[in-house]
């Protein structure tokens, strides 16, 4: 595969399925439901892992297997990456038979990881020199979105590269949550700041419920009681569920993820100089439940640090109370 054998990435025009040629590196439980997506968009996808058979049924299906990422980046139109940390996609970018490699000159890279402007930035300057585009464009939506293709989508990048990219991310996101959020590095921050206030909310509610429940009030009357109240937040509302009606603590994202995001996002603001006691607190008893659950416990395994202090699982069958289950 060289780059002649496929369309220029310094075009102008949106990459359209049938005719552009998508490289994905990282086929994990969120890369596995978006190049499923892009497939059946009609993408051509060129694809690598550290595990050939995660790409077993896109290969069934007509993707073709790169050995490497430069093999990725050579034949693609665009390279998009998919990682557990910003170590992974340093190594990935710029490591040997890094996707820099390979990468022709005007070419693009899109990395959609939980990740550090720092690591894009490195890449970029390494790049500047031969036009190499990169946008950082972040996810938000679980393993749940992934496969449904209706992901949120934070890109910061430039505005000429996120439209030409746009029927790309369309096809692994919900349209109207596809949010141009800034320039380079915005993504990243948005994604962040967005885990950080999620793990930050099933804390504080880990908190209210528990301690109600043990002042004697029945879990789902003060659950409805926080929904028509001020304090009412979508995880009260939908997020908190999974563990109420169904004793899921969501570990198709691991706890030691959740651990890695919030470390990054307390190193963020430490960057920028702004305080972060209150999240500081959140990273600590998330590192807390992951010491005792173990890494591959779910993402809201902490609410069970708040279980087992008060002695019981908060449980509230939905159908018991007359209502759908939400969020089932």
């Amino acid at each position: 595969m060289t780059a002649t054998t496929h369309v220029s990435a310094t075009e102008t025009q949106p990459l359209t399925p049938g005719t552009a040629r998508i490289g994905f590196i990282g086929l994990g439980n969120m890369g596995s439901g978006m190049t499923r997506n892009l497939q059946a968009a009609g993408f051509q996808l060129i694809v690598n892992d550290v595990r050939k058979e995660s790409a077993a049924d896109l290969l069934a299906n007509g993707a073709e297997w790169a050995d490497d990422a430069a093999a990725v980046a050579a034949g693609s139109d665009v390279v998009i990456t998919m990682l557990p940390t910003p170590k992974h996609v340093e190594t990935v970018a710029m490591g040997p038979g890094g996707l820099l490699n390979g990468m022709p000159d005007g070419g693009t890279w899109v990395d959609m990881s939980t990740s550090v402007p720092e690591v894009a930035n490195r890449v970029r300057e390494a790049g500047a020199a031969r036009g190499i585009r990169v946008l950082d464009a972040p996810v938000s939506g679980m393993s749940v979105g992934a496969a449904n293709g209706m992901l949120q989508i934070f890109i910061g990048g430039e505005t000429a590269d996120v439209e030409r990219l746009r029927p790309v991310f369309e096809a692994m996101g919900d349209p109207e949550r596809i949010l141009h959020v800034g320039g380079h590095g915005a993504g990243y921050a948005v994604k962040l700041m967005i885990n950080q206030l999620w793990f930050s909310h099933l804390v504080a509610t880990a908190e209210v419920l528990s301690t109600g429940v043990k002042a004697g009030v029945d879990l789902e009357v003060l659950r409805q009681a926080l929904i028509a109240s001020p304090a009412n937040s979508n995880f009260v509302q939908n997020d908190v569920l999974s563990i109420l009606n169904h004793g899921d603590y969501d570990e198709g994202f691991a706890i030691a993820l959740a651990c890695k995001d919030l470390g990054l996002s307390v190193d963020l603001a430490r960057s920028v100089g702004v305080p972060m006691e209150l999240s500081g607190l959140v990273e600590q008893l998330y590192r807390r439940a992951k010491a005792l659950y173990g890494d591959k416990a779910g993402e809201m395994t902490p609410v069970k640090l708040y279980e087992d202090a008060i002695g019981e699982q908060l449980r509230t069958p939905a159908q018991a109370y007359g209502i759908a289950a939400e969020g089932a």
